[in-house]
Protein backbone atom coordinates (compact mmCIF):
# COMPACT_ATOMS: atom_id res chain seq x y z
CA UNK A 1 0.00 0.00 0.00
CA UNK A 2 1.42 3.39 -1.04
CA UNK A 3 1.88 5.92 1.76
CA UNK A 4 0.24 9.21 0.88
CA UNK A 5 2.20 12.43 1.54
CA UNK A 6 1.29 14.50 4.56
CA UNK A 7 0.01 17.86 3.31
CA UNK A 8 -0.70 20.67 5.78
CA UNK A 9 -3.96 22.56 5.49
CA UNK A 10 -5.15 26.13 6.02
CA UNK A 11 -8.51 27.03 7.57
CA UNK A 12 -11.01 29.78 6.69
CA UNK A 13 -13.21 31.86 8.99
CA UNK A 14 -15.98 29.24 8.96
CA UNK A 15 -13.77 26.20 9.62
CA UNK A 16 -13.46 25.15 5.97
CA UNK A 17 -9.96 23.86 5.24
CA UNK A 18 -7.93 23.45 2.07
CA UNK A 19 -4.70 21.47 1.59
CA UNK A 20 -1.64 23.64 1.02
CA UNK A 21 -1.09 22.29 -2.50
CA UNK A 22 -3.77 21.34 -5.00
CA UNK A 23 -3.84 20.27 -8.63
CA UNK A 24 -4.39 22.92 -11.30
CA UNK A 25 -6.00 21.60 -14.48
CA UNK A 26 -5.93 24.45 -17.00
CA UNK A 27 -5.09 22.86 -20.35
CA UNK A 28 -5.70 19.29 -19.16
CA UNK A 29 -8.23 18.19 -21.77
CA UNK A 30 -9.91 15.06 -23.08
CA UNK A 31 -8.93 11.54 -22.08
CA UNK A 32 -5.37 12.60 -21.29
CA UNK A 33 -6.71 15.28 -18.95
CA UNK A 34 -8.98 12.79 -17.18
CA UNK A 35 -6.07 10.38 -16.78
CA UNK A 36 -3.86 13.15 -15.37
CA UNK A 37 -6.49 14.12 -12.81
CA UNK A 38 -7.06 10.51 -11.75
CA UNK A 39 -3.30 10.00 -11.49
CA UNK A 40 -2.88 13.14 -9.40
CA UNK A 41 -5.57 12.09 -6.96
CA UNK A 42 -3.95 8.67 -6.74
CA UNK A 43 -0.64 10.40 -5.92
CA UNK A 44 -2.22 12.22 -2.99
CA UNK A 45 -3.89 15.41 -4.27
CA UNK A 46 -7.14 16.17 -2.47
CA UNK A 47 -7.88 19.54 -4.10
CA UNK A 48 -8.60 19.78 -7.84
CA UNK A 49 -9.18 23.13 -9.54
CA UNK A 50 -11.05 23.78 -12.79
CA UNK A 51 -13.38 26.43 -14.26
CA UNK A 52 -16.28 26.71 -16.69
CA UNK A 53 -14.02 28.67 -19.05
CA UNK A 54 -11.28 26.01 -19.00
CA UNK A 55 -13.66 23.84 -21.04
CA UNK A 56 -12.49 20.71 -19.23
CA UNK A 57 -15.03 20.20 -16.43
CA UNK A 58 -16.12 16.96 -18.10
CA UNK A 59 -12.61 15.54 -18.17
CA UNK A 60 -11.94 16.67 -14.62
CA UNK A 61 -15.14 15.03 -13.44
CA UNK A 62 -14.24 11.77 -15.18
CA UNK A 63 -10.81 11.86 -13.58
CA UNK A 64 -12.32 12.34 -10.14
CA UNK A 65 -14.74 9.47 -10.73
CA UNK A 66 -11.97 7.17 -12.00
CA UNK A 67 -9.68 7.77 -9.04
CA UNK A 68 -9.56 5.01 -6.46
CA UNK A 69 -10.28 7.45 -3.63
CA UNK A 70 -13.57 8.09 -1.82
CA UNK A 71 -15.39 11.04 -3.38
CA UNK A 72 -15.77 12.62 0.05
CA UNK A 73 -11.99 13.04 0.32
CA UNK A 74 -11.58 15.19 -2.80
CA UNK A 75 -12.42 18.91 -2.95
CA UNK A 76 -13.46 19.80 -6.50
CA UNK A 77 -13.41 23.51 -7.35
CA UNK A 78 -14.89 25.24 -10.37
CA UNK A 79 -15.58 28.85 -11.35
CA UNK A 80 -18.46 30.86 -12.76
CA UNK A 81 -17.49 32.99 -15.82
CA UNK A 82 -18.06 36.71 -16.31
CA UNK A 83 -20.79 36.33 -18.92
CA UNK A 84 -22.89 34.40 -16.38
CA UNK A 85 -23.04 37.02 -13.62
CA UNK A 86 -26.74 38.01 -14.02
CA UNK A 87 -28.91 36.06 -11.56
CA UNK A 88 -30.71 33.69 -13.95
CA UNK A 89 -27.57 32.94 -15.95
CA UNK A 90 -25.58 32.39 -12.77
CA UNK A 91 -28.04 29.81 -11.46
CA UNK A 92 -27.97 27.93 -14.77
CA UNK A 93 -24.17 28.13 -14.92
CA UNK A 94 -23.86 26.61 -11.46
CA UNK A 95 -26.17 23.77 -12.45
CA UNK A 96 -24.37 23.25 -15.76
CA UNK A 97 -20.97 23.03 -14.09
CA UNK A 98 -22.30 20.41 -11.71
CA UNK A 99 -23.69 18.42 -14.62
CA UNK A 100 -20.46 18.65 -16.60
CA UNK A 101 -18.46 17.53 -13.58
CA UNK A 102 -20.90 14.66 -13.01
CA UNK A 103 -21.27 15.59 -9.35
CA UNK A 104 -24.33 15.81 -7.13
CA UNK A 105 -22.61 18.58 -5.18
CA UNK A 106 -19.78 20.94 -6.12
CA UNK A 107 -17.36 21.27 -3.19
CA UNK A 108 -16.19 24.82 -3.89
CA UNK A 109 -17.63 27.24 -6.47
CA UNK A 110 -15.95 30.58 -7.17
CA UNK A 111 -16.79 33.69 -9.18
CA UNK A 112 -13.91 33.75 -11.67
CA UNK A 113 -13.48 37.56 -12.01
CA UNK A 114 -15.40 40.51 -10.52
CA UNK A 115 -15.85 42.28 -13.88
CA UNK A 116 -16.39 45.60 -12.07
CA UNK A 117 -17.27 47.59 -15.19
CA UNK A 118 -20.13 45.19 -15.80
CA UNK A 119 -20.96 45.55 -12.11
CA UNK A 120 -23.09 42.42 -11.68
CA UNK A 121 -20.87 40.33 -9.43
CA UNK A 122 -23.21 40.72 -6.44
CA UNK A 123 -25.92 39.00 -8.49
CA UNK A 124 -23.52 36.13 -9.16
CA UNK A 125 -22.63 35.96 -5.47
CA UNK A 126 -26.30 35.92 -4.47
CA UNK A 127 -26.81 32.96 -6.82
CA UNK A 128 -23.93 31.12 -5.15
CA UNK A 129 -25.34 31.88 -1.69
CA UNK A 130 -28.67 30.45 -2.87
CA UNK A 131 -26.96 27.36 -4.32
CA UNK A 132 -25.23 26.77 -1.00
CA UNK A 133 -28.52 27.12 0.88
CA UNK A 134 -30.08 24.54 -1.48
CA UNK A 135 -27.21 22.12 -0.81
CA UNK A 136 -25.92 21.89 -4.39
CA UNK A 137 -22.68 23.73 -3.54
CA UNK A 138 -20.82 23.11 -0.28
CA UNK A 139 -18.56 26.17 -0.06
CA UNK A 140 -18.47 29.43 -2.01
CA UNK A 141 -15.74 31.91 -2.79
CA UNK A 142 -14.28 34.20 -5.41
CA UNK A 143 -11.26 34.68 -7.62
CA UNK A 144 -9.35 37.86 -8.51
CA UNK A 145 -11.40 40.02 -6.12
CA UNK A 146 -9.90 43.09 -4.47
CA UNK A 147 -10.72 44.10 -0.88
CA UNK A 148 -13.34 46.61 -2.05
CA UNK A 149 -15.11 43.86 -4.01
CA UNK A 150 -14.98 41.49 -1.05
CA UNK A 151 -16.36 44.13 1.29
CA UNK A 152 -19.25 44.90 -1.04
CA UNK A 153 -20.25 41.24 -1.18
CA UNK A 154 -20.41 40.96 2.58
CA UNK A 155 -22.14 44.31 3.05
CA UNK A 156 -24.89 43.48 0.54
CA UNK A 157 -25.43 39.79 1.35
CA UNK A 158 -24.03 39.21 4.82
CA UNK A 159 -21.93 36.32 3.48
CA UNK A 160 -18.13 36.43 3.35
CA UNK A 161 -16.23 34.30 0.81
CA UNK A 162 -14.12 31.49 2.24
CA UNK A 163 -11.57 31.66 -0.59
CA UNK A 164 -10.12 34.27 -2.93
CA UNK A 165 -8.02 32.78 -5.71
CA UNK A 166 -5.60 35.42 -6.98
CA UNK A 167 -2.35 35.77 -8.90
CA UNK A 168 0.51 35.17 -6.47
CA UNK A 169 4.11 34.23 -7.26
CA UNK A 170 7.55 35.61 -6.32
CA UNK A 171 7.40 38.35 -8.96
CA UNK A 172 3.95 39.37 -7.66
CA UNK A 173 3.88 38.47 -3.93
CA UNK A 174 0.70 40.43 -3.07
CA UNK A 175 1.70 41.11 0.55
CA UNK A 176 -1.08 43.64 1.26
CA UNK A 177 -3.80 41.43 -0.21
CA UNK A 178 -2.58 38.40 1.73
CA UNK A 179 -2.59 40.43 4.94
CA UNK A 180 -6.19 41.48 4.25
CA UNK A 181 -7.21 37.87 3.70
CA UNK A 182 -5.55 36.73 6.92
CA UNK A 183 -7.28 39.48 8.88
CA UNK A 184 -10.68 38.39 7.56
CA UNK A 185 -10.18 34.63 7.62
CA UNK A 186 -10.28 34.30 3.82
CA UNK A 187 -8.08 31.59 2.34
CA UNK A 188 -5.69 32.71 -0.39
CA UNK A 189 -5.29 30.42 -3.37
CA UNK A 190 -2.50 31.24 -5.81
CA UNK A 191 -3.08 30.74 -9.51
CA UNK A 192 0.04 30.43 -11.66
CA UNK A 193 2.03 29.92 -8.44
CA UNK A 194 5.27 29.42 -10.37
CA UNK A 195 4.78 32.64 -12.34
CA UNK A 196 7.15 33.06 -15.25
CA UNK A 197 8.78 29.76 -14.42
CA UNK A 198 11.59 29.81 -16.95
CA UNK A 199 12.70 33.28 -15.90
CA UNK A 200 11.98 32.77 -12.21
CA UNK A 201 13.96 29.54 -11.99
CA UNK A 202 17.03 31.40 -13.25
CA UNK A 203 17.00 33.70 -10.23
CA UNK A 204 20.14 33.23 -8.11
CA UNK A 205 18.26 33.21 -4.80
CA UNK A 206 15.99 30.41 -5.99
CA UNK A 207 18.97 28.38 -7.19
CA UNK A 208 20.86 28.95 -3.94
CA UNK A 209 18.02 27.82 -1.70
CA UNK A 210 17.25 24.82 -3.89
CA UNK A 211 20.90 23.73 -3.96
CA UNK A 212 21.33 24.19 -0.21
CA UNK A 213 18.29 22.04 0.51
CA UNK A 214 18.70 19.49 -2.24
CA UNK A 215 15.34 20.28 -3.79
CA UNK A 216 14.18 21.56 -7.18
CA UNK A 217 13.60 25.19 -8.04
CA UNK A 218 9.88 24.50 -8.45
CA UNK A 219 9.73 22.89 -5.02
CA UNK A 220 11.50 25.93 -3.57
CA UNK A 221 8.83 28.28 -4.90
CA UNK A 222 5.97 26.04 -3.81
CA UNK A 223 7.49 25.78 -0.32
CA UNK A 224 7.57 29.60 -0.26
CA UNK A 225 3.82 29.60 -0.86
CA UNK A 226 3.27 27.11 1.97
CA UNK A 227 5.37 29.20 4.34
CA UNK A 228 3.20 32.25 3.58
CA UNK A 229 -0.03 30.36 4.23
CA UNK A 230 -1.05 30.38 0.58
CA UNK A 231 -2.70 27.43 -1.16
CA UNK A 232 -0.98 26.85 -4.50
CA UNK A 233 -2.50 24.98 -7.43
CA UNK A 234 0.31 24.21 -9.89
CA UNK A 235 -0.71 22.47 -13.09
CA UNK A 236 1.14 19.27 -13.92
CA UNK A 237 0.17 16.58 -16.38
CA UNK A 238 2.98 14.10 -15.72
CA UNK A 239 2.88 11.97 -12.60
CA UNK A 240 6.54 12.72 -11.82
CA UNK A 241 5.89 16.46 -11.73
CA UNK A 242 2.69 15.98 -9.74
CA UNK A 243 4.52 13.94 -7.11
CA UNK A 244 7.43 16.41 -6.92
CA UNK A 245 5.08 19.38 -6.56
CA UNK A 246 3.07 17.74 -3.79
CA UNK A 247 6.25 16.82 -1.90
CA UNK A 248 7.01 20.55 -1.60
CA UNK A 249 4.24 20.80 1.01
CA UNK A 250 6.57 19.11 3.49
CA UNK A 251 9.51 21.50 2.93
CA UNK A 252 9.83 24.18 5.63
CA UNK A 253 11.74 27.30 4.60
CA UNK A 254 13.12 29.65 7.25
CA UNK A 255 12.09 33.30 7.56
CA UNK A 256 15.20 34.58 5.81
CA UNK A 257 14.62 32.33 2.81
CA UNK A 258 10.99 33.39 2.58
CA UNK A 259 11.97 37.06 2.77
CA UNK A 260 14.65 36.65 0.09
CA UNK A 261 12.18 35.11 -2.34
CA UNK A 262 9.51 37.71 -1.54
CA UNK A 263 12.08 40.42 -2.35
CA UNK A 264 11.93 39.29 -6.00
CA UNK A 265 8.60 41.13 -6.30
CA UNK A 266 8.32 43.66 -9.13
CA UNK A 267 5.99 46.62 -9.76
CA UNK A 268 5.16 45.09 -13.17
CA UNK A 269 5.04 41.55 -11.83
CA UNK A 270 1.65 40.51 -13.25
CA UNK A 271 1.76 37.77 -15.86
CA UNK A 272 -0.55 39.70 -18.19
CA UNK A 273 -2.61 42.86 -18.24
CA UNK A 274 -5.39 41.69 -15.94
CA UNK A 275 -5.90 44.22 -13.17
CA UNK A 276 -9.10 43.21 -11.33
CA UNK A 277 -10.07 46.90 -11.19
CA UNK A 278 -10.57 46.92 -14.95
CA UNK A 279 -10.29 43.42 -16.38
CA UNK A 280 -13.51 42.01 -17.88
CA UNK A 281 -13.68 38.25 -18.40
CA UNK A 282 -16.13 36.91 -20.97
Amino acid sequence: MTTQPVVPSFTAHNGFALPAIGLGTYGLLGDAGADAVAGGIGAGYRLVDTAFNYENEGSVGRGVAAADVPRSEVIVTTKLPGRHHPSAKARTSIEESRSRLGLDVTDLHLIHWPNPLQGEYVQAWTALVDAQSRGVVRQIGVSNFLPEHLERLEQETGVRPVVNQIEVHPYFPQEEQLAYHREHGILTEAWSPLGRARELFDEAVIHEIAAARGITTAQTVLAWHVARGTVSIPKASSLDHQVANLAAAQIVLDDAEVAAITALGRPDGRLFDADPRTHEES
